[in-house]
Parts: structure tokens; C-alpha cells; sequence
């Protein structure tokens, strides 16, 4: 892009004008796959308001699995950043400016930046600003670094992160109309009829809910209803599935077995989701179906609960919460959640509580 383009806005660079002038656009979402679903509703508001431009998102290698349900997207960058990363990648200088020859090519009008409230926008402008972006957008605690042309004062903590996303982009005057999670859905799901969906695990042991208690719950629900259970997970969950999958009555088996695409597909289609607090969750928030949540005392709900999807958010309140901890030192105290409990808000969510025996 020709920085002339701008020349006459430089000195007025909080005027929204600019960004509407935007026809080659970066969004950046470097976290997992939750955190890019979390950002549907703002690329969703991005493509209407930009019809013409084309829109690259750049993040991690694992939240790039979401792309192919994002039709408001042109392109994709999937790149593991250093300032991301938990001390898996080797010190590699090179690395980095091959990032930042790489975004240079691309000619990128201008980014934007997407962070939660514990994330600094700077390392990501940083960069931009060196592949020569000229317009950087990001939301920023730290104050005075003039690397964000657009900086945005910082949100309060306790603000939903779709909010938080779409608050950013509100700031220099883009339009939003739907406020709502939202993915293209495939058309075919792993599993026909009605059944229940069951995702025991997440990559954080301090989020997991004990797994045989989720097969109780799990098995009650599938007695009451007469629905099988669909048991997802990823390929390494399998090793830790034997007593799970013993304890179900004819459970779908799906460990290892799904795409990303054929999983909201599958959550799409069901009558309900168990989960823990994780990307299942959030796929059940845009595909609107019933959830009931084992939410761990790692984050607070008001930042991340579904806000869309008739959902039960289960925890007990622990003074350690909110950690954010990976691992939890005390037990798990805040999971500390009877099946009956899972399966009551199941039923109520179904609204089935009067047919319940085991309530009765």
C-alpha cells in the first residue's frame, strides 16, 4: 500500500475516517482456539463495515484450526509468537525477523490488535510497526510507548473478552450490528439422532472436572433421556479414557476422531454439552446449544461464560479464585461438584426436572 494515502491524516490520527480507508487489513489473535472464536462477532463486523478489503488473520498454530469456520476472512497466518510462547521455542533472533519480513511483504494498511486483560498489545505493534504498518490499533494499560498509532484505553478487568474485542474496534468507529459468537457449521455431524456430548478434559489440569464424576453424571443423563453420550477429546486424551469409556453404556467414541469443523458440527447438532471451561464451551455459545459448564475457579465467569446458549456454570467459591494457575495446589476445591449436580442442571436446561426419578 502507498503510505500516501494517508499523508493528510497523520495529524489527526483518532480520527475513525482512516480505518474506513483501510483495503488491506491484519487482525491479530495469538492465543488458542477459544480466544479466536471469541472474536467472530468482531471479523464479522469488520467485513461488513469493509467490504472491499481483504482481511488476514495472523495466530497461534493451533488457533488457525478454526479459520476454515470463519467466512469473514480471506487469509490466515498461523505463526507460534515469542511473546506467546511458555518457553517451548529456542532462542531463534532470526525467527522474529523473518516475522516481520514477512508481514512487510504483505503490505498490511493497517492492525489490528486483539488482547485479553492480562495481555499487552506493544510486542505485536512493535513488530507491525517495524514490517511498516502504518496504522496499529491495540487496547494499552502501559501509557506514552507510541508504538499503537490507535491506542485504546484499557477496558475494565472484569469485562467479557467478546466485549473487549468489540469495544476496540467500536473505538475508532466501526459499526457493529451482531454482538453474537458465530461459526459456519458443516453440515453433516459425526453422530445422528439425538444424543449428549460429553468433553471431560481440557490441556490445563486446574480447569478438569474429575473424569469419573463426569461419567456418572454423563451416564444418568444418557438413562433418563435415552440419548447416547459422544465423548470428544483429542488424540492424547485417549490414554486416560479407558475407565470413562468402561463406565458409559454404548458411548460414542470419538477421542482422536473429529476435525475441528466435524466437532461444532457435532456440538451443533446436540441436545447438550458437558464440558469443562474450554473451547467447547464457546463453540456451544455460537451454535447455541444447552451447556451445562464445569467452571474452575482459574478465571472469573464474567470474562469468559457463554452469553448466547442456555448454559449452567457450576463451581464452588474458593478465596484462591481467581487464579489463573495451570495447577491446582489444593484439590481442586472448586470443583468439588456432586454428578447430581451436573445432571440436575442438565434437566433443567432440558426441562426435564419433572420427569427426573432420580430428583423425585
Amino acid at each position: 500500500m502507498e503510505f500516501s494515502r494517508f499523508d493528510d491524516l497523520w495529524g489527526a490520527r483518532n480520527s475513525v475516517s482512516v480505518w474506513q480507508q483501510v483495503r488491506n487489513l491484519l487482525v491479530m489473535r495469538l492465543d488458542n482456539i477459544g480466544d479466536v472464536i471469541m472474536t467472530t462477532p468482531a471479523l464479522r463486523s469488520l467485513r461488513e463495515a469493509l467490504p472491499q478489503a481483504k482481511i488476514t488473520l495472523m495466530t497461534s498454530p493451533g488457533g488457525s484450526l478454526v479459520v476454515p469456520l470463519l467466512p469473514w476472512i480471506d487469509e490466515a497466518i498461523a505463526w507460534q509468537v515469542l511473546w506467546q510462547d511458555l518457553g517451548n521455542l529456542a532462542f531463534d533472533p532470526q525467527r522474529e525477523w523473518d516475522l516481520i519480513a514477512a508481514l512487510s511483504a504483505r503490505d498490511f494498511d493497517g492492525a489490528i490488535i486483539f488482547t485479553s486483560f492480562s495481555q499487552s498489545p506493544h510486542p505485536a505493534a512493535l513488530v507491525g510497526n517495524l514490517a511498516g504498518i502504518p496504522l496499529r490499533l491495540g487496547e494499552s494499560k502501559e501509557n506514552g510507548l507510541g508504538i499503537l498509532t490507535h491506542p485504546v484505553a484499557p477496558a475494565p478487568d472484569d469485562l467479557h473478552q467478546v466485549d473487549r474485542n468489540l469495544r476496540l474496534i467500536e473505538a475508532v468507529g466501526f459499526p457493529v450490528r451482531d454482538r453474537n459468537l458465530a461459526l459456519a457449521i458443516p453440515a453433516v455431524s459425526p453422530v445422528s439422532g439425538s444424543y449428549i456430548v460429553l468433553n471431560p478434559w481440557t490441556s490445563c489440569q486446574s480447569r478438569n472436572y474429575d473424569v469419573m464424576r463426569f461419567a456418572v453424571a454423563a451416564n444418568q443423563l444418557s438413562q433418563i433421556t435415552g440419548w447416547p453420550v459422544a465423548v470428544t477429546g483429542v488424540a492424547k486424551d485417549r490414554a486416560r479414557s479407558q475407565s470413562l469409556l468402561a463406565y458409559l453404556e454404548n458411548p460414542r467414541d470419538l477421542l482422536g476422531k473429529t476435525s475441528l469443523a466435524e466437532l461444532v458440527a457435532l456440538i451443533a447438532r446436540a441436545k447438550l454439552l458437558l464440558s469443562n471451561n474450554t473451547s467447547t464451551m464457546h463453540i456451544a455459545d455460537a451454535t447455541k446449544t444447552p451447556s451445562v459448564i464445569l467452571f474452575a475457579g482459574t478465571e472469573l465467569e464474567c470474562q469468559w461464560r457463554p452469553r448466547s446458549a442456555p448454559a449452567k456454570l457450576l463451581r464452588r467459591p474458593t478465596p484462591c479464585s481467581p487464579c489463573y494457575a495451570f495447577a491446582c495446589p489444593y484439590n481442586l476445591e472448586c470443583l468439588e461438584i456432586a454428578p447430581e449436580e451436573v445432571v440436575a442442571a442438565g434437566l433443567e436446561l432440558l426441562d426435564l426436572n419433572r420427569d427426573n426419578p432420580i430428583l423425585a
